[in-house]
């Protein structure tokens, strides 16, 4: 290994560790994700076949099978748009703080604290709700495969589903409390099992399904296939809740961001991996819905005794002892985007509480000296991800809110730092130095930009409608209520308390130098010789 792979711990800093201390932080972490586990992690924090399974009943049921084939080729298109923004930005910061800590960085000095603020709790917010709602989704899942191993002679309570999903999301916890190069050598894989999972149920069911079942273009793509089952809503917006199923698993991009301080050429990978990721997903997703509502058989008969539509088509087409078989690889699939999701959550709480944004005294920003990972940010996040699955106790629309909140709070908080790079792009305290990849100040780069804050705005409120009318206590869609009411309260803390300690995303350049120069006494002074010869940013300076 080179000194330009080498990371702190070896006595010398890569040119990404000198990057990294250029934005104001001493590198903390390992880089072990090479390429390819960078790019398997960005496709792995979408999951593909696994989050099409979770969330697929939604445009099947509401709006009807065109819903499903039509809104994920307009979302994931739209979708391209908001990743490539977000993909310009990661590559001009690759922290782990992700879009949080840019924001910070696009707006003038007064601007910062508010900013970064509101980005990071809608950040938190959004992350901790994708984690929650993809462990609850794998809960409901493996509870589907027991109904159907069980001939639908099978009850599942609402206590079992929480129950499952809690000791998925503790061991889950205990996964990430792994070294860095051990969880980089497991993610490596799982952009194999993601894609050839989705490839071999395609496969399969196409070769299971005569052609006389198949279904009539009119079905799949045209007015046939619109079917409004929202009871009340006119036909228009029940087409457009299947946007929900494209937008969840298509979001979280700056997931891969938040690991970019253990990324190898980070300022390359990271946003790369993101782009690849967004087309392969997209492309792959929109062939996987068009076969499964091809092979899908009278609509009247789905989501049958699992619950779940995407399980009763394989198990209507393959059999019950070969859906089961290829359904523990979907499964496998959605635990990985638990894995992944929890290591970049966790990352993200770590460089907020690095900024005093929690009032833990920066408690949670703290690594492990044992396996140079934030420990205690990752049982944070493992423990405060319980709370959005416990609203199944309220209700199952309740807890569906869960998968609406991960869309919005995620989406809004990656449109802002968007929006700011444009409108402070001429003022003199916001330097803007493009990374690698890099959109440009022509008309694509204005285009894009543009095209995916309306996008998000719109689907936002697509969002916060109940998906059934009449609206009761059992149909009412709380994830604007809990987005907003997060917003009001974090601003409210902010205002009374939070801005006596938060400034923003604060360097930490000083107090790392100091910790690295004390340890450096035992590395024949390697260390220290290096770190003096890089450049203090202005801020840090400061």
């Amino acid at each position: 290994m080179n000194d330009s792979e080498r990371g702190p711990a070896t006595g010398h800093y890569s040119d990404d560790d000198k990057h990294l201390q250029s934005l104001g932080y001493v590198p903390s972490f390992k880089r072990e994700f090479s390429n390819l586990a960078t790019i398997s992690f960005a496709f792995s924090i979408m999951g593909l076949c696994s989050s099409i399974a979770t969330t697929f009943n939604t445009p099947l049921l509401l709006g009807g099978p065109s819903s499903v084939t039509w809104c994920w080729i307009l979302g994931s298109t739209m979708c391209f748009t908001l990743g490539a923004s977000i993909a310009e930005i990661v590559s001009a910061f690759p922290t782990c703080g992700g879009l949080y800590t840019a924001s910070a960085q696009l707006v003038p000095k007064r601007h910062r604290p508010i900013v970064g603020w509101v980005v990071g709790w809608l950040n938190i917010l959004g992350q901790v709700a994708g984690l929650s709602s993809t462990e609850f989704g794998l809960s409901n899942m493996i509870w589907a495969a027991v109904i159907i191993a069980k001939d639908g002679n099978y009850t599942v309570t609402s206590g079992m589903v929480v129950g499952l999903f809690i000791g998925l999301l503790m061991f889950h916890g205990i996964l990430n409390c792994l070294a860095t190069r051990y969880l980089a050598r497991m993610t490596t894989g799982f952009v194999f099992v993601n894609l050839g999972t989705t490839a071999i149920i395609i496969i399969v069911l196409l070769a299971t399904t005569g052609k006389h079942n198949f279904h009539s273009a009119g079905y799949v793509f045209g007015s046939e296939g619109v079917v409004n089952q929202t009871g009340g809503w006119n036909t228009g917006i029940a087409f457009l809740f299947g946007l929900l199923s494209v937008q969840w698993t298509m979001t979280d991009y700056d997931a891969t961001a938040h690991i970019s301080e253990e990324v190898r050429r980070a300022a390359y990978a990271a946003p790369a991996a993101i782009f690849i990721a967004v087309i392969g997903t997209g492309l792959g997703g929109w062939l996987l819905n068009i076969v499964l509502v091809l092979c899908s058989g009278p609509l009247g008969d789905l989501p049958g005794p699992s619950g779940n539509a995407f399980l009763q088509i394989m198990v209507l087409r393959m059999g019950k002892a070969g859906a089961l078989f290829l359904w523990a690889f979907v499964c496998l699939t959605a635990f990985f985007v638990c894995q992944t999701a929890l290591q970049a959550c966790s990352r993200t709480v770590y460089a907020f509480s690095r900024d005093h944004g929690f009032p833990d005294r920066g408690y949670f920003g703290h690594v492990s000296k044992s396996t140079q990972t934030p420990l205690r940010a990752i049982w944070a996040t493992t423990l405060f991800s319980i709370l959005p699955g416990l609203l199944d106790f309220a209700s199952p629309v309740a807890a569906n809110a869960i998968f609406s909140l991960t869309a919005m709070a995620l989406d809004i908080s990656y449109i802002i730092p968007i929006a700011m790079r444009r409108i402070f792009r001429n003022h003199p305290e916001v330097i803007f130095t493009p990374g690698p990849f890099y959109l440009g100040d022509g008309l694509l780069g204005w285009a894009l930009n543009i095209n995916c804050i309306c996008w998000v705005l719109f689907v936002s409120v697509i969002f916060s409608l109940p998906t059934y009318l009449p609206v009761t206590k059992d149909t009412m869609n709380y994830a604007a209520v809990i987005t907003g009411g997060v917003v009001l309260l974090s601003l409210t803390w902010y205002f009374v308390d939070g801005r006596r300690h938060y400034q923003g995303p604060q360097s930490n350049i000083h107090s790392g130098y100091m910790d690295k120069e004390a340890e450096s006494d035992n590395d024949n002074g390697e260390f220290t010789a290096d770190v003096k010869n890089v450049a203090l940013p202005e801020d840090a300076k400061n």
